[in-house]
């Protein structure tokens, strides 16, 4: 089966975020196809390299960047919700003159389109958060 997944908290706002790459994982691990994984809202809170939890915490950022490497997964920040939470890659920073961006490594920035084909492709899209 083809799963589209859509997650709209943050990494560490409620379990939304938590569950969904459980859930990821366990798919790919059962050999389910994963079309695309699609942060929104605070969800795009997932996809920052500068979350620093403590040491004896998880990573959820980091564990997401494991699993794309791992798995060549497709995953994609909401481009206008990540502006309006201060997250940009190289080519948004430049676009609005900012010195930096924080993008963590398995993410792109990318519009809506992408969720809209991802429902397309997928059997199934799988929503976590509200």
């Amino acid at each position: 089966m083809k799963f589209g997944i859509l997650v709209n908290e943050g990494p560490y706002t409620h379990e939304a975020s938590d569950t969904a790459y459980q859930f990821t994982k366990a798919a790919l691990e059962k050999g389910h196809e994963i079309v695309r994984v699609f942060f929104y809202h605070d969800g795009v809170n997932n996809g920052t390299r500068l979350t620093t939890p403590p040491q004896d915490e998880r990573n959820i950022v980091k564990r997401w960047g494991e699993l794309a490497d791992q798995h060549k997964l497709d995953m994609v920040v909401c481009v206008a919700a990540a502006q309006r939470r201060g997250i940009v890659d190289t080519d948004e920073a430049k676009r609005h003159g900012k010195d930096a961006d924080n993008i963590a490594p398995g993410f792109h920035i990318s519009g809506l389109g992408q969720l809209i084909d991802a429902g397309i492709k997928a059997d199934r899209l799988v929503v976590f958060g509200d």
